[in-house]
């Protein structure tokens, strides 16, 4: 990627002690950035060299400009996924990020870096290949797709500082929070019933390491802001990104996880989405995933052995 000349710079982190938050956290540190890590609980942000626990509501306006005060560029990765109310997913993605980025803005703060998702997209089977020119997801979709899609509405609505939209897959990779390597798995063992699922739909995702090493290098200005989408984010805009790994079905995936757990897939005969998630904007940018679908799945099956 290409690396702009910089002092130490200065980035903030939403939900620091989250699966992405905390990758996101180390990623940072390795490229000597100051970071400061936004949690609600004490003790529970990453304990590394370079990174500050800040403590507190990070949709509060006194709060976030506080914390805000003097960072070069800041992260938001805060969605409450425990939550199957959606007034409090309105609350605290789209209500309490725009409010974070418009402190951002009256901090001086120059780069805001937001963890959306592909979910934003529509993906109705036919649809095909995705990039960030695609369609978003209706009124009518589930609750998750739309916050998302809002959210990301509401930041493109805010000026006065660059703003870009990582949109990743599924996302792979080890952790107690992690939905695709413990959650998902956890609830299929433990409602002792074999998964369904459509052997040849497209199971786009990407590994957590690669997605934090792309935020991490957008935070730090290691990817520079330009005037076209295909040199870096818009300097000044809200630019979208894809980012996603090799091809993958969700044959490859469910068969590892109930393979694990000592079941067999039921396969479903029934219109999927068969496409890929383009991610030319991010290599472009210079990005490239380093984590293949092998090691990603063998870690998956590690753990849960």
């Amino acid at each position: 990627m290409t690396e702009r000349p910089t002092t130490q710079p200065t980035v903030v982190v939403t939900g620091a002690n989250g699966f992405v938050g905390s990758r996101v956290c180390a990623a940072l540190a390795e490229r000597g950035a100051a970071v400061r890590a936004v949690v609600r609980r004490p003790g529970t942000a990453p304990t590394l060299p370079g990174v500050e626990e800040r403590v507190g509501d990070f949709a509060d306006p006194a709060f976030a400009s506080t914390v805000l005060a003097g960072a070069d560029a800041a992260v938001t990765t805060v969605y409450p996924m425990t939550s199957d109310d959606r007034q409090t997913q309105l609350d605290v993605a789209v209500k309490g990020t725009t409010e974070f980025a418009r402190a951002a803005v009256g901090a001086g703060v120059e780069r805001l870096v937001h963890i959306s998702t592909t979910a934003v997209y529509d993906r109705s089977p036919g649809t095909g290949d995705v990039d960030e020119d695609a369609a978003l997801v209706p009124d009518e979709a589930g609750d998750y797709a739309v916050v998302k899609r809002d959210t990301d509405i509401a930041l493109a609505g805010v000026d006065g500082i660059t703003r870009v939209l990582v949109r990743p897959p599924a996302i792979l990779g080890a952790g107690g929070s992690s939905v695709w390597n413990t959650q998902r798995p956890a609830a299929v063992r433990d409602a002792a019933s074999a998964p369904h699922a459509v052997a040849d739909q497209s199971f786009a995702w990407v590994h957590v390491d690669d997605l934090s090493s792309i935020v991490a290098d957008l935070a730090v200005g290691r990817v520079a802001a330009a005037a076209d989408v295909t040199d870096g984010p818009v300097d000044g805009g809200c630019t979208p990104v894809n980012v996603a790994a090799g091809p993958a079905t969700a044959r490859d995936y469910w068969s590892v996880v109930a393979g694990a757990l000592g079941m067999e897939p039921v396969w479903e005969d029934k219109p999927a989405w068969t496409g890929r998630i383009v991610t030319d904007r991010a290599a472009g940018w210079g990005w490239t995933p380093r984590v293949d679908l092998a090691q990603a799945l063998a870690e998956l099956e590690a753990g849960l052995r």
